[in-house]
Order: C-alpha cells, then sequence, then structure tokens
C-alpha cells in the first residue's frame, strides 16, 4: 500500500493542529538535563507518574554531578515507582558520568552524541532535540508507531524506518509539532484497543478508517445478496 502523499499528509497535519492546538511535552523540566532524565524514566511508564517522581528527585538531584555522585542502588529506591528502575537507576548514573567526563556537564545536542549516553535511544535523543534545544526531530514513541501506520504516513513495524519515512512527508519545521499532536491523536482518539473513529478528526484521510467502511459495505452487499432461507412446506402447515 502507498503512503499518503505529502499534499494530503499536510492536510491531514493541519486537522490535527486544530484538534489539539495545545499539544506539547507532557514531561515536567526546567533544562535539558533534566528532560533527558525524565525521557529516560519515561519507557513503558506513563508521564503522569514520571511527573510524580521527578517532582521530587528534581530536588535532591541538581544536576548530573549529583547522580554521578550516588550509587545505583540507591538511586533505584528514589525511582522504584516505576518500571523498569533497576535498570533505569543504572543508565541515569553512568550517563551523568559520561556528561561530565565526556561532554563537561552539558547535554550534546545532537542525536549521534546522544545516543552514545547509556539508555539513551534514537526517541530519548530526539525528544530531547526537539523539546530541550528546539532542534528539529521526530521521535517515535509507541503512540506516533501506532497512529502514523494506522493513518498511512507510515508502513512500518520498525520506529527508526517509521522515523525516516514520517521526516520525508512531514516538513521539517513541523517535526517537532508532529509528535505532539499524534501523541494526544494517539492518547484521545486513535487508541490502542477500540479507537474512536466516529469522533476522528482525520478520518477522510486514515487509510485504516477508510478500510473499515470498505469491509462494512462489503459485509453489507453479501448479507443483501444473500437469498433468505427457504421456508419449509412443514412449518407453512397448519394443525388441524
Amino acid at each position: 500500500m502507498a503512503l499518503m502523499s505529502r499534499a494530503n499528509t499536510r492536510r491531514m497535519l493541519v486537522k490535527l493542529e486544530q484538534a489539539y492546538p495545545d499539544a506539547k511535552c507532557a514531561l515536567n523540566f526546567s533544562n535539558p538535563f533534566e528532560l533527558l532524565i525524565a525521557t529516560m524514566l519515561s519507557a513503558q511508564c506513563t508521564d503522569v507518574r514520571v511527573n510524580m517522581v521527578t517532582e521530587r528527585l528534581f530536588q535532591k538531584y541538581r544536576g548530573p554531578q549529583d547522580y554521578a555522585a550516588v550509587s545505583p542502588d540507591i538511586l533505584q529506591e528514589d525511582i522504584k515507582e516505576l518500571g523498569l528502575f533497576r535498570a533505569k537507576a543504572e543508565h541515569i548514573v553512568a550517563a551523568s558520568r559520561m556528561i561530565l567526563e565526556v561532554y563537561h556537564g552539558e547535554v550534546p545536542q545532537t542525536a549521534e552524541e546522544l545516543v552514545k549516553l547509556p539508555g539513551v535511544g534514537r526517541k530519548t535523543a530526539n525528544v530531547v532535540l526537539s523539546n530541550a534545544f528546539g532542534i528539529p526531530a521526530l521521535a517515535v514513541d509507541t503512540h506516533v508507531q501506532r497512529v502514523s501506520n494506522r493513518i498511512g504516513i507510515a508502513h512500518s513495524m520498525n520506529p527508526e524506518i517509521t522515523e525516516r519515512q514520517l521526516c520525508q512527508r512531514i516538513p521539517q519545521k513541523l517535526w517537532g509539532q508532529a509528535h505532539h499532536w499524534l501523541i494526544h491523536h494517539g492518547r484521545q482518539v486513535c487508541t490502542a484497543r477500540n479507537p474512536k473513529c466516529d469522533i476522528c478528526p482525520v478520518s477522510d484521510f486514515c487509510a485504516f478508517y477508510q478500510k473499515l467502511k470498505a469491509d462494512q459495505k462489503l459485509r453489507d452487499k453479501v448479507f443483501e445478496e444473500k437469498p433468505a432461507p427457504a421456508r419449509s412446506k412443514r412449518a407453512g402447515q397448519r394443525k388441524s
């Protein structure tokens, strides 16, 4: 199946912008390093829960020097409400030490450098670039992956391929905002189970919805053409 045209992609994005005009990063942060930590913590966790943890975490640990000085075992206790907290603690301590030793205490501002940090993949790197530094980047999380493939602006189960396909169809100046529009749409309408197609603002563009309509028309046609069951003679006889 062909990807949605660039022209229709832009029209679809206008609809999403109108539906979610206030869409922005849901993680709380006050500087690039805090956003890096919050995004690392967000894997397999809701943003609401991450914000609950970071509200006290960012008061206890002020910067990479504080995380680098603590042992992963102690940091685990501070983030134990979150999934994968043991691995996250190890990665945060190691990444903080690398930021101090290699990048002089500053969060790097390229994807190539960011993904060298322990526990940082392309999604986290792109979130930091876009939201902390204003550098064009399009992060692909589970919502973006699902929604973009359903709509038809991407066709891949691989997030990196999905990212490339999206960047080819979406104007660079909209990469960061499109990420937020797609996330909000995935949370509010195009949910993993039982998507709300009846209230979807982009259903006219959506490949998934068009297929649903085509399948329904086919079912209706089969039902209409199916002959009614013959009535048996015995059923038509009355008792004397």
